[in-house]
């Protein structure tokens, strides 16, 4: 939470970071200041919507500065920002401010507490991963009656405590969730509810109280405040630059129709008992390109509409062996049966219909979390198990550090997938900086064999969501 107002800056900034120095490309002139939450805004692909149904004004709780520190809820959701910070306009707010936007606050804005930020450059390294991948600091301490220890942590930038363990993640735009049934990246604002709006109350309350410092609870009707925004917030990508209007011809994206979209929970889930074959998505998760995969034309538009629905075919039907995924193959079927390896889709995990998350808030170790896959700016954190002294090492251990639980190392949540273009870098460590890095990871992860125009098509198709 910070101010809200939009900073922008035109230039380039130069990180000193742990390693090599980082240099930012000059960026590209930003949108204009909107006075209104509701507007339409510029990414790589083209461009996106915001629609918020309840208040569109700014001077409603989720814009004050409810804390100490000067933050508001928009200062990590920003509007203008597919309700997130993206590193892009975090090195333009770092560059108007001198690094002294409220963003950047060494509670958790620094990749530790305890580094130099006295000058400009001090606060560029202290922030670097703020500044490069989106990251915000989250202190976690593991439940008393764990079933692990943390035995050690290598954190590069400090933070080595065992009891308060350091973990670096992006931060979820508050758009688009009422097709939640999980709150957090490890759900540990949902453990002790089924209903997400009260555990949005109880994640706005911890935010103010945290992230901005507050120093008295807020009240029930300011949270209330809150969380009624958040639930009318939606957002999406509504124009590509090639095919370009993402409702025309019969398509059916935009941020209107996602406003629209009705969502079950746990309905399409393909572990729950009304699947039909175990393991396999019972129905196509995306239906919003359909009238595309026919058409024959040959201009450029035609054949950027033609790829997109190649793209959603692609996430709904192309089957892929399914194993090593805690979460998943620990599991067992309607007949009680181990799902050892599973012939599944995309949707076998993004199974919410026309938004992508998951809709029993299912949690899956798909390996982003092992040291191996990063480039070494984050924590390796040792764990050993206290009853068999089984080792695994991770740059975060998850929703194990929630539960307690040996089994939920590694696991996340599985995010919705709506205006993604307008929000990388991707998955909780924004370890993957485009969607191409995104389509890569998973065709090596899961054997997919996709081919060159395949990959494309997969792109396009989650860059027009």
């Amino acid at each position: 939470m910070a101010s809200s107002r939009w900073l922008v800056a035109i230039g380039t900034a130069v990180l000193s970071a742990v390693g090599p120095a980082l240099t930012f490309a000059a960026p590209p002139p930003p949108p204009p200041p909107p006075p209104l939450t509701n507007g339409t805004f510029p990414d790589s692909a083209g461009l996106w919507s915001n629609m918020v149904r309840s208040n569109t004004q700014t001077n409603t709780p989720f814009f004050q500065s409810l804390g100490s520190n000067g933050r508001t809820c928009a200062t990590c959701h920003a509007p203008a920002d597919a309700w997130t910070v993206t590193p892009l306009h975090a090195q333009q707010r770092f560059t108007a401010t001198n690094g002294t936007d409220p963003l950047f606050a060494s509670l958790d804005g620094t990749n530790c507490p305890g580094l130099k930020t006295t000058t400009v450059a001090d606060r560029q390294v202290a922030s670097s991963l703020l500044l490069k991948k989106g990251l915000i600091r989250v202190a976690l301490t593991p439940p008393t009656q764990s079933q692990f220890s943390v035995t050690s942590v290598a954190n590069p930038y400090g933070c080595t405590s065992t009891s308060s363990v350091s973990v670096y993640r992006r931060i979820l735009p508050s758009a688009n969730l009422p097709f939640l049934t999980t709150v957090m990246w490890d759900g540990r604002e949902s453990v002790t509810t089924t209903s997400v709006s009260t555990a949005l109350l109880q994640q706005a309350k911890n935010a103010i109280l945290g992230h901005a410092a507050a120093t008295a609870t807020p009240t029930a009707a300011t949270l209330q405040s809150i969380v009624a925004q958040e639930l009318g917030i939606f957002s999406a990508q509504s124009s590509d630059n090639r095919a370009g209007s993402l409702s025309a011809g019969g398509a059916k994206s935009g941020v209107t129709a996602l406003s629209q979209q009705s969502f079950t929970p746990g309905g399409n889930d393909p572990l729950g008992p009304s699947a039909p074959t175990p393991g396999v998505t019972p129905n196509p998760v995306f239906s919003l390109f359909g009238a595309w995969a026919s058409l024959a034309g040959t201009s450029p538009a035609a054949q950027a509409q033609a790829s997109i629905a190649r793209g959603e075919k692609i996430f709904n039907a192309r089957p892929m062996a399914l194993r090593g995924i805690a979460g998943l193959n620990d599991q067992k079927d309607r007949r009680g049966l181990p799902l050892t390896t599973v012939t599944g889709t995309c949707g076998a995990c993004h199974n919410a219909p026309n938004v992508g998350g998951n809709t029993l808030g299912r949690m899956f170790d798909t390996g982003v979390s092992r040291p191996e896959s990063q480039t070494g700016d984050l924590p390796v954190i040792t764990l050993r198990n206290k009853t068999t002294g089984a080792q695994v090492q991770t740059t975060d251990p998850g929703l194990a550090l929630t539960t307690g639980l040996w089994s939920d190392v590694n696991k996340f949540k599985t995010p919705g997938l709506r205006n993604l273009a307008a929000r990388g870098p991707y998955f909780h460590n924004g370890s993957a900086g485009s969607l191409e890095a995104v389509v890569n990871f998973y065709n090596n992860r899961f054997g997919l064999n996709l081919s060159t125009q395949e990959r494309a098509d997969l792109i396009a198709f989650l860059a027009s969501l």
